[in-house]
């Protein structure tokens, strides 16, 4: 039971893990957000044109009511909040790679700095 405690805990404190719990909940924020932005600016806009709530809007077929302005609402939520995911992932990556960068150069020691100094003494005289 140690061992298995000890995997779980291995396992949950990776940085993967940890990343996709944060991505998980800064998505369900920004989909609050792109859901408001949906149903609070953009349907209205698009409802001018059926002079009614575009996220009401049906297509009747006998007994049956077809939701398509329900559903076309919920496409425009999933396009848009993947776009601000990809905008976010896209961001994060390229601070990632500035990082790896700047730890890919590594510093000089305080030899090779003396060494450096003392190159340059020698080039002056």
């Amino acid at each position: 039971m140690k061992n298995f405690m000890n995997e779980f805990k291995e396992f949950a404190l990776k940085g993967n893990v940890m990343d996709l719990a944060v991505g998980v909940i800064i998505g369900g924020a920004f989909q609050a957000i792109i859901k408001s932005l949906i149903d609070n600016i953009i349907n209205p806009i698009i409802g001018i044109l059926f002079q009614a709530d575009f996220s009401q809007v049906v297509i009747r077929m006998g007994s049956v009511n077809l939701g398509v302005g329900a559903f076309v609402s919920t496409i425009i939520n999933f396009v848009l909040l993947a776009f601000v995911l990809f905008l976010m992932v896209k961001a994060i990556n390229q601070l990632k790679k500035l990082n790896q960068e700047e730890e890919s150069t590594p510093e000089k020691s305080e030899e090779a700095q003396l060494l450096e100094k003392i190159l340059e003494q020698l080039k002056k005289n």
